[in-house]
């Protein structure tokens, strides 16, 4: 009960505006009141537990993230991708969706995803006849893709956190992400067609290869950023942190010398505002850590897991609250916060039914995705207003289809179909 009235505490202080690094502080400071632990022991266990090699990677990739973002290489992948599905009908939307893939798939980061693609799509995407309030929805919609596609701060999170595999976490998510991209783009071309959309005329071929050639020559630096992070972890070359600090070693001299868009100034801004993010994911880190010290030492995650199997007999039944629990969490806090306190809490009694955690952790992945643009705090869905200049009440429909139609199932499959999200781990070897 006391851990109950805790969470929520958190949960209270978020809504009213409390920074969430705060809000972790006093949820765990109320832990430690109600259950009579000293806080010395408990803060010293959290700032041990942020000492890992593996979580270095989480700042490393935020700070490649921000100079991804504003040293033109998301332009250039819009360019690139612009190339080959432009000029047909539902292209430009399609478009969105794939360059956010990609960019997904280079710095992690679903609000960054927004801020880049969206600003250089929407514009000729509301030119071409798509509704403004549509574009951004879909640019909201596919910026999650980030959260997925590999590498994700959010399976890094959890990783960290679980004490799972970095590149385990890393792979589980890696087809529920393709997926659910492969549905953005036939929910997208579906929508097109309803729409009164100006499709430019076919190039003759040799002008259409000559433009393709262009954008995939400028665009290589910035494609082989995945190839180089994911081919170096996969292939053995190097770890996740590694990984992270090869991909910001890269992309800052092709910011600064390929595309040219990165200037010393622009580079002193990404990196503030790269520290003040890693600084508050730290916070939230030792207080987290701090607070499962705590629950683990009260069996409270045991205690979660009797509760739920004294509740519910069936295996599937038992997942399907979980996946509403992280729902409703994932629209109420950021998708960070609710890995970190609900993931070491939750994960006993999923090991207790028989869910793998590399398969639970393909789960969150899955259910942050609807949480980030559900109302009533959708984080994407405040962004993608921002960027698109269109009221919160105009994106709420275009969103639910996205969410109807893409997310929940995506959702329900990862969950209930297991090999999704096992198959490629176990194939290379992370999960026997």
């Amino acid at each position: 009960m006391e851990a109950a009235l805790c969470f929520a505490l958190l949960i209270v202080m978020m809504l009213i505006g409390v920074p969430i690094a705060f809000s972790f502080a006093a949820m765990t400071f109320a832990l430690a009141m109600c259950y009579g632990i000293d806080m010395s022991t408990i803060i010293t266990t959290g700032f041990w537990s942020i000492n890992s090699i593996i979580l270095l990677a989480l700042p490393l990739f935020i700070m490649a993230g921000y100079i991804m973002e504003r040293g033109g290489i998301a332009g250039s992948l819009v360019t690139f991708v612009n190339a080959y599905v432009g000029r047909i009908r539902g292209g430009l939307g399609s478009s969105m969706v794939v360059s956010s893939a990609i960019f997904g798939a280079i710095s992690g980061s679903s609000s960054g995803a927004i801020a880049s693609i969206g600003t250089i799509m929407i514009p000729p995407m509301e030119a071409k006849g798509y509704p403004r309030a549509y574009s951004s929805a879909l640019c909201s919609a596919s910026s999650v893709l980030g959260l997925l596609i590999p590498p994700s701060l959010t399976m890094i999170h959890f990783a960290v956190v679980t004490r799972q595999s970095v590149a385990a976490c890393f792979l589980s998510t890696l087809i529920p992400g393709l997926l659910l991209a492969f549905l953005y783009i036939v929910i997208n071309t579906v929508m097109a067609k309803r729409m009164n959309l100006a499709v430019e005329p076919p190039l003759p071929f040799k002008e259409s290869l000559r433009k393709k050639s262009r954008a995939t020559r400028k665009a290589l630096p910035a494609l082989m950023l995945p190839v180089i992070i994911l081919g170096g972890i996969y292939g053995g070359f190097f770890t996740p942190t590694e990984a992270a600090a090869v991909a910001f070693v890269y992309a800052v001299p092709v910011g600064f010398l390929i595309y040219k868009e990165l200037t010393l100034k622009v580079y002193c801004r990404a990196m503030v505002e790269a520290a003040a993010t890693t600084g508050s994911v730290v916070i939230i880190l030792i207080f987290s850590f701090a607070a499962s010290r705590i629950m683990t030492l009260e069996a409270i995650p045991q205690q979660l897991a009797e509760v739920l199997l004294d509740a519910f007999h069936d295996k599937y039944v038992i997942l399907l609250v979980v996946n509403l629990l992280l729902i409703f969490l994932g629209m109420l806090i950021d998708d960070m916060s609710v890995t970190a306190i609900m993931s070491p809490m939750l994960l006993p009694a999923m090991m207790e039914i028989g869910v793998h955690p590399i398969h639970f952790a393909a789960l969150v992945g899955a259910n942050t995705i609807i949480g980030f643009n559900s109302p009533p705090v959708a984080f994407g869905l405040y962004v993608a207003c921002r960027i698109g200049k269109v009221g919160m009440h105009e994106i709420i429909r275009p969103i639910m289809v996205f969410l109807i139609f893409a997310c929940i199932p995506v959702m329900l499959a990862t969950t209930y179909f297991e090999p999704l999200s096992l198959w490629l781990p176990t194939l290379l070897g992370y999960v026997k």
